[in-house]
């Protein structure tokens, strides 16, 4: 989980979440074809992806603080404990997802949307093991001990070898959520282009249940790593 393995499992993560259509492309190409245009699934699909990423920013947010406060093998486990909690709970109820909005949508409400099924997921949760051995959280963890008076080297948060891991663990993000959107883009036009809606009466994978069972299984490969 730590290197390159890092960067290509949240590479794969951003593209199998644009490949699920719970995530977004599906909604998007029902606006499309609600409003008779193209290109509203390139208007929808911006605020969806931002929501996506801004949920995956709060779980590294998280991160950073948590590892100011425990150790970072502490961290480690819980991380897998919540990953592993979460996927259980996720593999007996696949089926349920947030249901707040209806077809009528601005930007900010698509945002919010995709926010809360990121949440609701565990997307942001399956990205923690990953950027942890990124080493990112080290630098922001430095930052808010020195806010926080935890720690009197504020200028050692300045250093640019404790910034540069916050731009590594950034692009990580991005890297993660350009993927998502690359794929969910290709797939909404096909779909739009192609086969309009009738592709829901074809026999569909289930990537909740397949969601599911990865929490799980990286849950436990974190936890066993850091232990």
């Amino acid at each position: 989980m730590d290197g390159l393995s890092a960067w290509l499992a949240l590479l794969v993560m951003g593209a199998y979440h644009g490949l699920n259509p719970g995530m977004g492309w599906l909604f998007a190409v029902a606006l499309g074809l609600q409003q008779q245009d193209g290109r509203a699934i390139g208007r929808s699909l911006i605020p969806i992806s931002l929501g996506h990423m801004a949920a995956l920013a709060v779980i590294a947010a998280l991160l950073g603080v948590g590892q100011a406060l425990w150790h970072l093998g502490s961290l480690r486990s819980l991380t897998a404990l919540a990953l592993v909690a979460v996927g259980s709970y996720k593999l007996f109820r696949y089926s349920r997802h947030p249901r707040w909005f209806g077809m009528r949508v601005n930007a900010g409400q698509l945002f919010a949307w995709s926010f809360l099924m990121a949440g609701a997921h565990g997307a942001g949760l399956m990205a923690a093991p990953f950027l942890l051995g990124l080493g990112g959280a080290t630098a922001f963890a430095i930052a808010c001990a020195a806010q926080l008076g935890l720690d009197h080297s504020l200028p050692a948060a300045l250093r640019p070898e404790a910034v540069a891991p916050l731009a590594v663990w950034a692009a990580a993000i991005g890297l993660h959520t350009l993927a998502m959107l690359g794929v969910m883009a290709l797939v909404a036009h096909l779909v739009y282009r192609k086969f309009g809606l009738m592709v829901l009466r074809w026999g569909w994978i289930n990537f909740d249940l397949i969601w599911a069972a990865a929490l799980l299984v990286v849950g436990g490969i974190a936890f066993v790593h850091a232990v």
